[in-house]
C-alpha cells in the first residue's frame, strides 16, 4: 500500500474505532438535531467542523501551534457536554440567534479542539515528509466521518419511525423527545469522560 493509502486507513480507522468513542459521541450529538429535510443545515455543520479540525491538524502537527496533550484530552468531551446541553436546551432554533446558524461557527470552534486530538496521535507516527501524511490522514478522518454520519442518519430515521409509530403521529413532539433523549444520553457519557479526564 502507498504511504497516502497508509494514512487514509489510519485516518478512518481512527475515527471508526471504540477508541474513537469521543469523536463518534461529537459527531452523533451533532447529528442529533437534524431531521431529513435539514440536511444544508447539517451539512453547513458538518463542513465548519471539517474546517475547524483541519486547521488546527495542520498547525499542530507541523509545530507551529503547541496544545497540552491533557487539556484537548479534556475539552473533547467537554465539546460534546456542550452540544448536547444545547441541543436541549434550544427548542426553536429558526427564532433563536442568527435563525440557528450560529451552530456551524460553535461547531468550527469545537472542530479546532478535536483536530489538537487528532494531532497528537499523528505527530507520533511521522518519519519524514508532513504533507502526505496530513492531506492522507485528514482524507481519511473525513471519510470515517461520513460513515458515522450516515450510519447516524439510519439509527435516527429508526427512531423517528418508531416515536411516530407509539406516538400516532405526534410531530413536533415526537422529534423533541428524540432530540432530549438522545441528547441526554450522550451529556451523561461526556460528563463522566470530563471528570475522568480532568487536568487537575
Amino acid at each position: 500500500m502507498s504511504e497516502l493509502g497508509t494514512f487514509i486507513e489510519l485516518g478512518f480507522r481512527h475515527i471508526v474505532n471504540r477508541e474513537a468513542l469521543d469523536h463518534i459521541l461529537f459527531l452523533l450529538a451533532l447529528a442529533a438535531i437534524y431531521r431529513r429535510e435539514d440536511w444544508r443545515d447539517a451539512l453547513w455543520a458538518v463542513s465548519a467542523f471539517t474546517l475547524g479540525h483541519s486547521i488546527t491538524l495542520g498547525l499542530a502537527v507541523t509545530g507551529a501551534l503547541v496544545l497540552p496533550t491533557r487539556v484537548i484530552e479534556f475539552l473533547i468531551p467537554v465539546t460534546i457536554l456542550v452540544t448536547g446541553l444545547e441541543n436541549i436546551a434550544v427548542r426553536n432554533r429558526a427564532a433563536g440567534l442568527w435563525h440557528g446558524r450560529y451552530r456551524a461557527g460553535f461547531t468550527a470552534v469545537f472542530g479546532l479542539v478535536h483536530g489538537a486530538g487528532f494531532a497528537n496521535y499523528l505527530r507520533s507516527l511521522f518519519t519524514g515528509s508532513i504533507a502526505t501524511p496530513l492531506f492522507g490522514f485528514n482524507l481519511g478522518i473525513e471519510l470515517g466521518q461520513l460513515v458515522v454520519l450516515g450510519m447516524a442518519a439510519i439509527f435516527l430515521a429508526g427512531i423517528d419511525r418508531l416515536l411516530a409509530l407509539r406516538g400516532r403521529g405526534l410531530g413536533l413532539a415526537s422529534y423533541r423527545w428524540r432530540v432530549v433523549g438522545l441528547s441526554t444520553a450522550v451529556v451523561v457519557v461526556a460528563a463522566r469522560m470530563a471528570l475522568e479526564r480532568r487536568p487537575w
